[in-house]
């Protein structure tokens, strides 16, 4: 795992010149950083403003506020869905300042002065973060599975203008690691009534018309796959980087289904996929574990199923724009550090998400939350959201177990294909089929 490297003693650095005028700029230690500017920024500093947009999973306003509040300059979160965001980001770059995208949106930004790269020595947390993007390993040596972007395959880079990703670590980042989950499909086993294990129940005619499917294209389809596999109509090579002929048949098969009623519903927001559920039109679709609990929370009985092909995994990262230079760059940096240093690890783990650096996270959650998110361990208390809504209720346990449970258990992961022009054409004749 790579470490800080060492400065010499003599060598002033801006960062370092930070972290020593803090005090002399009069502002006070918060989230395990060091607040604020040299006294010659000091006075600047109220005027900065970051930008940062992504999903509305990971931008959110109440992460802004408490960095904004921490750091002494302002960080605006905005939302956009991923056509939109990259759209936003490679034809109107300087409207934004933090990049937060899911790991495969690098194969569209590196190479193309979108985003800078973050030298190893600015980031203070990368010795603590999962080896997953780090090595793209477990703990225990395993190597995770490279279907699909593994984020481990576009972490580092081997210069600042590299127009490819490098095959091992280095000492330049492609992002900074934030949010990450493993999905499955989510059930109301009160409905269904008998255990859920594999994918392939996806494409079971017994549940014809009370399944759903996600509509994003790149997503949706890697569900799709995963049933179809299940089911063995069809082995992939990649379920992740389709050829054009695994494309043909996957879709086929898809139409079939459709055409034969399989398919209840094409969602494509999180309050679609909740609705579907707890109204009982739907009893089996594609779902994200706060879907499943906000579901749970309306007392219905609703449940994540740990199927035995393994989850999808996803994760995203955040990036200083190319543009940011001088103080704002180095607010961008400071901000970079603040972001994994807990406070917003122990946010998103109410929201059943997880933090790259889990050991600052556990700071800023109870020993009982910890052990229900992390631990997989039952609930001794009722569980609550980051705004205090009921969650679980006590001697509930997570979905799944365990962080390493499921993590440890990914199949594939989101990711754009070679062929991807051609899979959303062909995945839009499946859904106007």
């Amino acid at each position: 795992m790579i470490k800080n490297p060492k400065r010499g003693s003599g060598q002033v650095t801006r960062r370092r010149l930070l972290k020593s005028a803090a005090a002399g700029a009069g502002l006070a230690v918060g989230s395990g950083l060091v607040k604020g500017f040299p006294t010659i920024w000091a006075q600047n500093i109220k005027d900065v403003k970051l930008v940062q947009v992504g999903g509305s999973y990971s931008a959110i306003i109440d992460i802004g506020r408490q960095a904004s509040k921490d750091l002494g300059f302002q960080v605006e979160m905005q939302t956009a869905d991923h056509d939109a965001l990259m759209n936003r980001l490679v034809n109107e770059p300087k409207t934004i300042d933090i990049a937060d995208t899911e790991f495969f949106a690098q194969y569209y930004m590196v190479g193309r002065n979108i985003v800078q790269p973050i030298p190893v020595n600015k980031y203070k947390w990368w010795d603590k973060t999962v080896p997953i993007f780090t090595k793209g390993e477990y703990p225990d040596g395993r190597k995770v599975s490279t279907q699909g972007t593994l984020p481990y395959k576009v972490q580092y880079l081997e210069s600042a203008t590299a127009k490819n990703f490098a095959k091992g670590p280095t000492e330049l980042l492609s992002g900074i690691p934030t949010v990450y989950n493993a999905d499955t499909l989510g059930i109301r086993p009160d409905l269904i009534k008998r255990k859920i294990e594999r994918w392939s129940e996806l494409l079971n005619p017994e549940f014809k018309g009370k399944t759903a499917i996600v509509a994003v294209p790149s997503i949706g389809i890697m569900d799709a796959a995963m049933a179809i596999e299940s089911r063995g109509d069809l082995k992939y090579a990649d379920k992740g980087n389709m050829t054009k002929a695994e494309i043909d048949k996957t879709i086929a098969l898809l139409i079939d289904a459709k055409k034969a009623g399989q398919f209840r519903a094409f969602w494509s927001t999180f309050d679609e996929s909740v609705n579907l559920m707890a109204s009982g039109e739907v009893v089996l679709q594609s779902m994200w574990s706060p879907a499943v609990t906000a579901v749970r929370s309306r007392n219905i009985d609703c449940y994540y199923v740990p199927l035995k092909e393994g989850y999808r995994g996803w994760g995203s990262c955040i990036a200083p724009m190319a543009h940011l230079s001088g103080l704002k760059l180095d607010a961008a940096f400071e901000y970079l550090n603040w972001y994994n240093s807990g406070w917003q690890g122990g946010f998103i783990a109410k929201q059943g998400y997880y933090s790259s650096v889990p050991d600052n996270a556990k700071k800023f959650l109870t020993a009982d939350e910890w052990d229900y998110w992390y631990e997989g361990k039952p609930a001794k208390e009722d569980i609550k959201d980051p705004y205090g809504h009921l969650m679980e209720k006590a001697g509930r346990t997570r979905d799944g177990g365990s962080f390493w449970q499921r993590m440890g258990n990914i199949a594939c992961w989101n990711t754009i294909m070679d062929e991807d022009r051609y899979m959303v054409r062909k995945w839009n004749e499946f859904v106007s089929a």
